[in-house]
């Protein structure tokens, strides 16, 4: 799995669509909203935890339907599933290298963007600790997402009508943590909840995304 997971993690790199991508989608977002809400300092550092949990989260859609279409269109998914790998434990180690690729960068660089819309200096330690904590529930759920429409031509547009309900609960607790925090209020609550939904993802989509991809292989 180890070998694996390197595999995934040079082809996310080497086909364009590692964190570069993601970052630079991530940066335009947190540049566009003062323009489109104007420059007041209150009104940004209000809107702040919502903005940058909503980037972080497009820009984790974006690269989801890399999973597993390549591997599917050159048949080293049907090897896969045949290797002595179960089918679970490729799915987690591909879910684990798209969030190293993708959300680990986010979470680091994100409490620079978050100086941008004004978001206060004790929140960054709040910011870091929800986005690690979610993002790889996002992951999960994106690989759940991909597993399903992966013998689907141009399913990009499919995938994210599936995956946007999906990432909802973790938006929520993860923006409501974040906020909380900012304010220094208690943000214990939405914290272990977003851990939890985190936890749930990690535990059982594995399984859900390997019985999708082993349909989708007959």
């Amino acid at each position: 799995m180890i070998a694996l997971f390197l595999r995934d993690l040079r082809l996310a790199l080497r086909s364009g669509g590692g964190f570069g991508l993601a970052l630079a989608f991530f940066l335009i977002v947190v540049v566009l909203v003062p323009f489109g809400v104007g420059p007041e300092t209150e009104l940004l550092s209000r809107i702040a935890p919502g903005v940058l949990w909503v980037g972080a989260l497009l820009a984790c859609l974006l690269t989801l339907d890399r999973l597993f279409q390549l591997d599917f269109e050159d048949g080293t998914l049907d090897l896969l599933a045949t290797a002595p790998i179960p089918m679970e434990g490729v799915v987690a180690s591909k879910a684990m290298a798209h969030w190293v690729t993708t959300g680990l960068p986010l979470t680091l660089a994100a409490p620079v963007f978050g100086v941008l819309l004004n978001l206060p200096a004790d929140a960054f330690i709040w910011l870091v600790l929800t986005l690690g904590i979610g993002t790889p529930a996002l992951s999960f759920i994106g690989a759940f997402g991909a597993s399903l429409t992966v013998a689907v031509k141009r399913g990009g547009l499919l995938l994210s009508i599936i995956v946007l309900p999906l990432y909802m609960p973790t938006l929520l607790f993860g923006a409501e943590a974040l906020a909380r925090g900012a304010q220094n209020g208690a943000a214990g609550a939405p914290l272990f909840l977003l851990a939890g939904i985190t936890a749930l993802c990690v535990a059982l989509l594995p399984f859900a995304s390997a019985a999708a991809l082993r349909i989708n292989l007959r």
